[in-house]
């Protein structure tokens, strides 16, 4: 039987993903031409790092070991998807205007309660959610208080009317 440890502390976060793709330019023209990240540093055409904000880097993008390569087949191990968080809804609004305006297409969009989620797939076939969190007080609870998150149909157009 495994030990129980106690909880990791509250204040870890998940620092930054790393990905391996098949042409970096094409990595960056997504990444910073459409989502707008900033790129922060870049090693020939093997690896950059780029972030929002200022950051050092919230992803890394690299070709050493992918370079031309593909996506792995369906049925395998592997990241299911990178989420990006956005700190407002009207922020969130403005990603689906830049995706609609490079005519990236969503593979689906939902409301789960704690969130609103825009789904994709990056140029090498990489699962990207962005998505913003409403306030904690605001997330659906069950009868004993705990989390009770749903998953309905993201209404677009009223996405697209925030501010």
């Amino acid at each position: 039987m495994p030990v129980k440890n106690p909880p990791i502390a509250a204040g870890t976060r998940i620092g930054h993903v790393h990905l391996k793709v098949a042409d970096l330019q094409r990595a960056l023209d997504f990444y910073v031409g459409v989502l707008g990240f900033q790129l922060m540093q870049q090693y020939g055409t093997e690896a950059a790092f780029i972030s929002a904000g200022g950051y050092h880097h919230h992803l890394g993008l690299n070709t050493w070991e992918s370079r031309g390569g593909t996506p792995p087949p369906p049925g395998h191990t592997g990241l299911f998807h990178t989420a990006i968080l956005y700190p407002t809804r009207a922020a969130l609004a403005d990603a689906l205007r830049r995706l609609i305006a490079a005519k990236i297409p969503l593979d689906g969009a939902s409301d789960h309660g704690v969130s609103e989620a825009l789904y994709l797939r990056d140029p090498d076939q990489n699962g990207v959610e962005l998505y913003w969190d409403r306030l904690q007080e605001k997330w659906p609870r069950d009868a004993k208080g705990g989390l009770a998150m749903t998953t309905a149909r993201l209404d677009l157009n009223n996405l697209l009317a925030e501010r």
